[in-house]
């Protein structure tokens, strides 16, 4: 057997190199680079690996520098979503904090099932120098380090104690970052000498490798029996996730939805699956969905989920099916989502699933009297999205405005990043996409601080796209720092920063669950009072921006605001239209309910009162059985 003398970072760094990905006949790589930041846990392991690679040419797999490990991993994330799970960066980071600050980015890849491949340096593996910097000594263990808590985030975790290990780990992790139902986080922990040491490798391990994935085949047997319960429905309903979208199932989806006048709801991973103006497009649903979608499910017989996991934001936590006798057929490529609410599940892919369902259903198609009621509820609420754009609301622009604005001056493939804060509600209400990719909003683990790392991920899947940032000012503060790497790598990306002073979304929360919007605004602490709620603080998160490099655009006004949108359009570097907005609204009406739990006694009557109607609102709750 021929084999070849490497170090293990050396055989990791050329493995790496050599593997694709492969749908419908399409080849990409897989690995496309490596996110980094070194420490010395990683710089003369991987460092040297990635260095030696790009100086020799002998393995083609370009470093970019991040300024955050946290960041880096969103980035890594964003653009797996952009390219539909079909790619996924690298990250490796130092021993120690390096790689712990990794964990929350693993967290929100598995949470979203979305692929990322994390390297988080580890101890020595002879341990010569016990205990070393930055080493966790467990009283419990002499095997236990810090990279441990990636185990609970990750979908396959393996540390290479060895050289020789890392052949089947390595393998194991391109399994698991390939196969649609298990994706994820992929943590390979490599102690830093093992990095560093010699092994003669099989040079077959470094052979070109492709990765097929495959469009799992509805079976004929699951299809009838969807089809029969489908068939029985007099006001059906499809639930549109995101793996409508990873599938590449928008056409056959749109066929359907108009072959058999189902009308159409979405989740925040769903949306532009069907244009928002197609016919039967009703808008998100849930917690905090469109009045038509939410109105359609109160009555909804039988609920087609497409790709869905039915997170508590998509059923308004088990609330917004108010039939009692509805049932479920879910279409889904993973059996644990199939299954969900006592489905009748069809395990399969979801362009593959719905074409076999419009074959069994050929010839089928809701009554006349229920297409009607969908274009009533589709009109009404285009009236109410239309309120929310309008302005004259008060002093400052309202949020809603600013999206209403947007809205009008980005094309259809231009692609709108959000997370956390109010805006995901309002997002998920008042966003017109047409383009699947248009709308990328995290929403599975809404991580305050991805926003901005995700815009450089996007460009980088799609540099001919629009790319642009929705971040408020809580977020901005979480992680801002990936502004560096736009600037570093040439992105143009457009961050709009909405500032209002506080955590506008969750002072809403706090005041409705009778908490008063305690702790939720970014004031001085008042002398008398003793709380955070003095005058507004003198933060200038715009020359913040400025500071890191990016080109800052002001609005004062919703007319400016558009005006300086144009400019950051035609703008070639990445630009910052800052614009202040009313913390208190308002945000579109609500048409959902979340289940946040209220103290059930207290001394104020604001919670005692919120308790009441909290209290109201369980009484609808139910398990779908």
């Amino acid at each position: 057997m021929k084999t070849v003398r490497l170090t293990t970072a050396q055989a990791l760094v050329r493995f790496l190199a050599h593997q694709y990905s492969e749908r419908d006949g399409q080849e990409q790589r897989l690995i496309p680079g490596v996110w980094g930041i070194f420490g010395h846990g990683n710089v003369a392991g991987i460092g040297q690996a990635l260095l030696q690679a790009a100086t020799t040419g002998e393995a083609d797999l370009p470093y970019y520098l991040a300024r955050n490990e946290q960041g880096m991993v969103h980035a890594s994330v964003a653009y797996a979503k952009m390219r539909d799970r079909l790619a996924a960066f690298a990250c490796t980071a130092s021993t120690g904090p390096g790689s712990t600050n990794m964990i929350t980015g693993a967290a929100l890849a598995t949470t979203n099932r979305l692929p990322v491949l994390l390297l988080p340096s580890d101890m020595f593996a002879t341990r010569a120098a016990d205990p070393v910097l930055q080493q966790l000594e467990d009283t419990r263990g002499g095997d236990v380090t810090v990279n441990d808590a990636f185990r609970a985030v990750s979908k396959y975790f393996d540390r290479v104690s060895r050289p020789e290990q890392l052949i089947p780990a390595a393998l194991a992790a391109m399994r698991v970052l390939t196969d649609p139902v298990e994706t994820g986080a992929v943590t390979l922990a490599l102690p830093q000498d093992v990095q560093a040491e010699a092994y003669d490798w099989p040079v077959e391990f470094f052979r070109r490798r492709v990765w097929h994935v495959g469009r799992p085949v509805p079976e004929p047997a699951a299809v009838e029996r969807a089809a029969r319960l489908l068939r029985s429905a007099q006001r059906p309903l499809i639930v549109a996730g995101g793996g409508a979208v990873y599938s590449g199932a928008e056409t056959a989806l749109r066929a359907f939805a108009e072959a058999t006048g189902i009308p159409v709801a979405d989740t925040h991973a769903g949306k532009g699956a069907v244009a928002w103006d197609h016919p039967y497009a009703v808008g998100g649903i849930g917690s905090t969905g469109s009045y038509a979608a939410n109105e359609l499910a109160k009555g909804a017989d039988v609920v087609l989920g497409i790709g869905t996991r039915y997170s508590d934001f998509t059923t308004a936590s088990h609330t917004v099916f108010g039939n009692p006798d509805v049932a479920f057929v879910n279409l889904n490529v993973a059996r644990l989502d199939a299954v969900k609410h006592s489905a009748e599940p069809l395990v399969a892919d979801a362009r593959l699933g719905i074409q076999a369902l419009a074959g069994a259903l050929d010839g089928w198609e809701v009554s006349p009297a229920y297409r009607r009621r969908t274009r009533e509820l589709v009109a009404r609420n285009r009236e109410i999205d239309d309120e929310a754009f309008r302005p004259g609301h008060g002093p400052l622009p309202a949020q809603t405005e600013i999206l209403g604005a947007l809205n009008e001056v980005l094309d259809d493939r231009a692609v709108v990043i959000n997370a956390a804060g109010s805006m995901p509600g309002d997002l998920q209400q008042l966003w017109r996409a047409r383009d699947p990719k248009a709308y990328h909003v995290e929403y599975a683990y809404s991580c305050m601080g991805y926003e901005v790392a995700a815009g450089v991920g996007a460009k980088m899947a799609d540099p001919s796209r629009e790319v642009v940032v929705l971040v408020g000012d809580g977020s901005y503060l979480m992680m801002a720092q990936e502004i560096v790497t736009m600037v570093s790598e040439g992105l143009k990306v457009v961050i709009v920063l909405v500032q209002n002073h506080g955590f506008a979304s969750i002072g809403a929360l706090s005041q409705a669950l009778g908490s008063q919007r305690f702790g939720t605004k970014y004031r001085y602490r008042n002398g008398g009072s003793g709380h955070l709620d003095g005058d507004v603080l003198p933060v200038d998160l715009a020359a913040n921006a400025s500071s890191l490099g990016a080109d800052v655009l002001h609005a004062a006004s919703v007319e400016e605001f558009r005006s300086a949108m144009e400019k950051a359009k035609a703008a070639t570097r990445t630009t910052v239209v800052h614009v202040e907005t009313d913390l208190y609204g308002p945000n579109p009406p609500g048409h959902g309910w979340w289940d946040v739990p209220v103290s059930q006694t207290s001394a104020l009557d604001s919670t005692r009162t919120a308790y009441e109607t909290y209290a109201a609102h369980k009484q609808a709750q139910r398990h779908y059985l």
